[in-house]
């Protein structure tokens, strides 16, 4: 059998301000949630995204550490339209979080930013800014 990728793991320091960030991408994640250690959300086409807290990691993991520096892994949230990427971004930058690349016209065809999560792991926001050819 061939491995299937179908979890995304983020570890969390703080898991309320996480699934904030999320939830303000469209995420519906329950606010119930928010005290749990544990979390999992189902994605459109059946992969998951789950958050960790530290001390979830450390609970069978005791030698984890945090990387140095900004996260290690990046996601990327595509947009209806290169307005959608513009509004998200400021909405985010205006709730607090650290915008990293503020939107552009990317050579590739996408309007594109970069806003970063409570944990500092890279989000991208983007959207086709013509039709394909």
């Amino acid at each position: 059998m061939t491995p299937n990728l179908n979890v995304i793991g983020v570890v969390v320091t703080d898991m309320t301000k996480s699934l904030d960030f999320y939830r303000r991408l469209g995420l519906d994640v329950p606010p119930g949630e928010n005290d749990n250690p544990h979390v999992e959300h189902v994605l459109p086409g059946g992969a998951r995204i789950m958050w960790d807290t530290e001390a979830t990691i450390h609970s069978f993991d005791p030698e984890w550490s945090a990387p140095a520096g900004h996260g290690r892994i990046a996601l990327a949230f595509e947009c209806a339209s290169p307005g959608e990427v513009d509004r998200l971004h400021d909405e985010l930058v205006q709730a607090g979080y650290t915008s990293h690349k503020a939107p552009w016209d990317a050579f590739w065809g996408q309007r594109y930013c970069c806003v970063r999560d409570p944990d500092g792991n890279s989000v991208d926001l983007y959207a086709a800014t013509a039709a394909p050819q």
